[in-house]
């Protein structure tokens, strides 16, 4: 459990990168021979695009490093459990062992609302792993979202005395 331990404080590094610029923050890094090969981190607002999750990111990098989309041998730390479109690109790109810190309830692919990665009808399944560091993963989630609420409660208290 070290080990995972270990490379999910690397995915919560790429996290605190989206918490910087005010997105989600979910980070996650690819691995592979006990080495990090891709990091990637949610830049969806910053980037204007759906596409940009952090799961997303770091598969186009690892993919361009290793030269295939076939990333298989490879293990991806994710700080928050994949929706359903990073989990079918999991999936795709043939990648071994999902580490997962955070379950999301409202919208994981990895057990909660679906389990996408280790369904037996697919040609590739996903050996998953839950719950490393999941507490440290759940706080800054937590902690976001809590900052975000509070400076939109600020933002609309500005807006009704401007409209006054």
């Amino acid at each position: 459990m070290e080990r995972h331990e270990k490379y999910m404080k690397e995915a919560m590094r790429q996290a605190k990168k989206a918490y910087a610029l005010n997105e989600v923050p979910i980070g996650c890094v690819i691995v592979s021979d006990d080495k990090i090969i891709a990091r990637g981190y949610n830049r969806r607002n910053t980037d204007k695009n759906t596409l940009s999750h952090a799961e997303m990111n770091a598969i186009r990098k690892a993919s361009k490093k290793l030269g295939d989309w076939r990333l298989e041998g490879c293990t991806m730390y994710i700080t928050l459990e994949p929706c359903q479109m990073c989990a079918g690109a999991i999936v795709q790109a043939r990648i071994d062992r999902v580490v997962i810190g955070s379950m999301n309830p409202k919208a994981g692919c990895a057990g909660s609302l679906l389990n996408l990665l280790e369904m037996d009808e697919f040609n590739h399944q996903v050996e998953v792993i839950r719950g490393v560091l999941a507490d440290e993963c759940s706080q800054m989630l937590s902690e976001f979202f809590k900052e975000l609420r509070i400076r939109k409660k600020a933002k609309k208290s500005v807006d009704e005395r401007d409209s006054s």
